[in-house]
C-alpha cells in the first residue's frame, strides 16, 4: 500500500502535549458526543413512527441526523480513547478508514442541504407540481445516486492518499484526514492536492451554490405574495437556513483546521476540531425541533403515549 513500513503507527503528539486537561476535554468530548448521538436519533424515531412525518423533508431531515451521526462517531470514540490513553497512536489503514467516513460526512451534509433547498423551492414556487416532482421514488433515487457517488469519490482520495510514501509518523492534531496524511509524504505531490480540491468544488462551493440559487428564487416569489404566505414560507425555510449557515461557519473552521501548520494553540486545535465534528451535529436537530412545530408536536405525542403505558 505504502512505500514506507505501513506496519509503522502515526503518534498524535498533540495528546500528550494537553497534559492535565486531559480528562477534561475527554469527559466535554463524552457528554457532547453522547448528546449528539440521542437528539439525532430521537429526531429519526419521531419521524419513522410518525406516518405523517413521511414526506420528503423529514426523509432528507432523517438522512441529514444519520449523517451527523457518522460525522461525530468517525472522530469521537477515537479522540476519547486517545485522551484517556498513555499511547495515542493508530495504524494508517485505522487513519485512511477515518479519512473516509470524514470525507463522506462533510460532503453529504452539503449535498443533503442543496437537496433540501431544491424540495423547498419546488414546494414554495411549484406547489402545484410538488406531488409530481419529489415522488418517493425519485427522492430515493437521488439519496442512493448521492451516497454512491460521495463514497466512489471519497474512496478513490482514500486511494491516492494511501499510495504516498511517508517519511514522517508525528502528527500535531487530534484526527487524521488526508491533507494530514499528505503532510507527511517524502515529497510533496499535486495529485492528491489537485483530486481534492475538485472534490471541495464539486461537493461543497457547487451544493452552496444551489442553495443560494433556491433561495434567491424562493425570495423573489415570497416577495410579491401575501404577508401571511410570506410568513409561513419564512417558517419553513428558517430551519434549513440555519441549519446551512451553521454548517457553512463550521467548514469555513474544518478549512482552517486542515490548513494551519502545526505550530497552532492546543485550545484554537481543540475548539475547530468541535466546530465541524461536535457542534453540527448536536445543532441541527435541535434547530429543527425548536423550529417545526410538528416535530415538537410529535415528540409531544410520543412522550405523552409512553406515559400513559
Amino acid at each position: 500500500m505504502n512505500g514506507s513500513d505501513p506496519t509503522r503507527p502515526i503518534v498524535f503528539t498533540i495528546y500528550s502535549a494537553l497534559g492535565l486537561h486531559n480528562l477534561g476535554l475527554a469527559a466535554c468530548f463524552l457528554v457532547l458526543y453522547v448528546s449528539g448521538v440521542c437528539v439525532n436519533l430521537l429526531l429519526v424515531v419521531v419521524v419513522c413512527v410518525e406516518p405523517h412525518l413521511h414526506r420528503p423533508m423529514y426523509v432528507l431531515l432523517v438522512n441529514l441526523a444519520l449523517c451527523g451521526v457518522m460525522g461525530s462517531s468517525s472522530v469521537c470514540p477515537n479522540i476519547i480513547k486517545h485522551l484517556v490513553s498513555s499511547r495515542q497512536e493508530a495504524s494508517l489503514q485505522a487513519c485512511l478508514t477515518q479519512v473516509f467516513f470524514t470525507n463522506v460526512y462533510g460532503t453529504s451534509i452539503f449535498c443533503l442541504l442543496a437537496l433540501m433547498a431544491y424540495d423547498r423551492y419546488v414546494s414554495i414556487c411549484k406547489p402545484l407540481l410538488y406531488h409530481a416532482i419529489m415522488t418517493p421514488a425519485r427522492l430515493r433515487g437521488m439519496l442512493l445516486a448521492l451516497y454512491f457517488i460521495l463514497s466512489l469519490f471519497s474512496a478513490l482520495q482514500v486511494y491516492l492518499t494511501s499510495s504516498l510514501r511517508l517519511c514522517r509518523r508525528a502528527v500535531d492534531k487530534l484526527l487524521c484526514d488526508s491533507l494530514v496524511i499528505a503532510n507527511l509524504a517524502c515529497t510533496r505531490t499535486t495529485v492528491v492536492s489537485a483530486y481534492g480540491l475538485s472534490c471541495a468544488v464539486g461537493f461543497i462551493v457547487f451544493p452552496c451554490l444551489l442553495v443560494i440559487l433556491s433561495y434567491l428564487h424562493i425570495f423573489s416569489v415570497t416577495l410579491k405574495s401575501p404577508r401571511a404566505s410570506q410568513r409561513r414560507a419564512l417558517k419553513t425555510c428558517t430551519p434549513h437556513l440555519l441549519t446551512f449557515i451553521n454548517f457553512t461557519v463550521a467548514t469555513l473552521f474544518g478549512v482552517i483546521y486542515n490548513r494551519l501548520n502545526n505550530n497552532v494553540p492546543n485550545p484554537i486545535n481543540v475548539f475547530l476540531c468541535l466546530s465541524f465534528f461536535v457542534f453540527p451535529p448536536l445543532l441541527h436537530p435541535i434547530i429543527y425541533g425548536i423550529k417545526m412545530q410538528e416535530i415538537q408536536k410529535s415528540i409531544i405525542r410520543i412522550m405523552k403515549s409512553r406515559m400513559m403505558m
